[in-house]
């Protein structure tokens, strides 16, 4: 027989998908699942099979017996149904971590969006008046409270919040800022491309590694709005440096009747130097200098959901809040019930670093990691020690989402390796798990470090490597 009358006689056996969906098997899984999706299962199935066969792969005539048809549709459906967006266990050691989600939210904040979210709110409605209100009311009070701002308002994220405030303050007119502050965040995202977006004209001043409050003096003319100040974020400059500190260039501003802009990129409201972390700007720190407005993000160090928020004097909030942008850039009220609920957490420092995951990881000491490193090990062994060798080592963790770069964090790893698997293939495998484990590898050894993981993720470590054996 030719080879063409091989593939058309397999391609005729192939059923059709109006047949297909006359099985009894498929009648009851269109009793659980959406018509519309259980079709695209059985076309992509009978696809994939319809092109295997006019290639000649994988001896075709093998794969299209009515089993083997439903045991792909079954497949294929399951993915089909899968969400998209999925909790994953952060075994990286990275605390903020951009790409897994940043912060993780307090208890506090969860138990606040379950009751915002299921229910009507007084969102944009003045209780006091019986009339509409504004939204930026809601988080603005505790903010001024917790930072001794004059007013502040809250919008989408810090790049948002950035954008706001150039183009209200400063389009058409330069803004000078550092060259050595030019930062490039995530994503390829650029603080000049933020600012040519605004409409404000940058003018850079100074060396890479040295600015000079002169640079700022002599670069000051009749079309300069304000200075500007912007965090390294995800970088640092050691060695011969040099920049201005904010209260200067805040009183070199005020003089020239010009405004001073401060972005902290990532900010805080608890000065971490004190738990052996380098020393970073607060926002009261900021506010207290004098500054006219300063941003920062609401997920990174401060442990809440993602915004981005202004701090600043009252005038130029209301400026703000009148800006058309305003509105593009508005939060939602589940990002205003988690910010509250957050914000309201940090009136006792104390309660704020036993509450906010975030800043729980950040301090966590190495006695408690060491237990938790054991306790994770020995449950690991229970379960694979044939097949894996599990030991406790000392490593670094970081904080991540562009704080305190370059700074690294003790911390203690469960360190895997195996004679039958590598550490890629450990890795591909536990991320292939679900809820997916993402942890690091180093000189090709396979680590979990436990400063980013809670007992929860033990267990389903332990499930994973128990099913990896088995």
């Amino acid at each position: 027989m030719s080879n063409e009358k091989r593939i058309n006689e397999i391609l005729r056996r192939l059923p059709a998908v109006d047949q297909v969906l006359k099985w009894p098997e498929i009648r009851d899984i269109l009793e659980k699942h959406p018509r519309k999706l259980v079709l695209s299962a059985i076309r992509e199935s009978l696809d994939a099979r319809r092109k295997s066969i006019l290639e000649m792969l994988d001896a075709p005539e093998s794969g299209i017996d009515a089993k083997s048809i439903l045991s792909d549709i079954l497949n294929r459906l399951e993915r089909l149904s899968r969400f998209t967006l999925v909790p994953v266990v952060n075994a990286t050691g990275i605390i903020v971590h951009t790409n897994l989600g940043r912060s993780l939210l307090a208890e506090e904040a969860l138990a606040r969006l379950q009751i915002i979210s299921s229910s009507y709110s007084n969102l944009e409605y003045d209780l006091s008046k019986g009339q509409r209100g504004s939204r930026y009311v809601h988080a603005e009070d505790i903010l001024c409270e917790l930072t001794g701002a004059e007013a502040a308002l809250v919008v989408n994220n810090n790049a948002g919040a950035v954008l706001l405030v150039l183009n209200t303050l400063a389009r058409g007119k330069e803004v000078i800022v550092s060259r050595g502050q030019l930062v490039e965040i995530g994503g390829a995202f650029r603080i000049p491309d933020v600012m040519e977006r605004s409409g404000a004209r940058l003018r850079d001043v100074g060396c890479t590694n040295r600015t000079h409050l002169r640079d700022y003096e002599e670069a000051i003319n009749e079309n300069t709005a304000l200075l500007m100040k912007v965090h390294n974020s995800n970088y640092m400059i050691v060695g011969f440096t040099k920049e201005v500190p904010l209260p200067d260039l805040v009183d070199l501003a005020h003089r020239h009747n010009l405004l001073a802009v401060e972005d902290l990129g990532s900010g805080s409201f608890i000065d971490l130097s004190q738990y052996g972390l380098r020393k970073e700007p607060t926002a009261q720190e900021a506010i207290k200098s004098g500054v006219d407005v300063v941003t920062f993000s609401g997920d990174k160090l401060l442990g809440g959901p993602q915004a981005g928020i202004i701090l600043g004097k009252k005038d130029l909030i209301a400026r703000f809040k009148k800006n058309p942008l305003t509105r593009a850039l508005r939060i939602d009220k589940l990002t205003l019930a988690a910010l509250e609920a957050t914000l309201r957490l940090y009136r006792d420092p104390d309660t704020a670093l036993d509450r906010i995951p975030t800043l729980k990881m950040i301090t966590a000491p190495m006695e408690e990691l060491t237990v938790r490193a054991e306790r994770l090990k020995n449950l690991l062994r229970e379960v694979a020690s044939g097949e894996f060798d599990f030991e406790v080592e000392n490593n670094f963790s970081q904080v991540g989402g562009g704080a305190l770069p370059g700074q690294n964090i003790p911390t203690r790893v469960v360190a895997i390796t195996s004679k039958k698997y590598n550490a890629s293939r450990i890795e591909k495998t536990l991320r292939s798990f679900d809820p997916p484990i993402i942890g690091r590898i180093e000189h090709d050894t396979y680590l979990l470090d436990v400063r980013t993981m809670n007992d929860k993720d033990f267990e389903t470590v332990k499930r994973a490597f128990l099913r990896l054996v088995s």
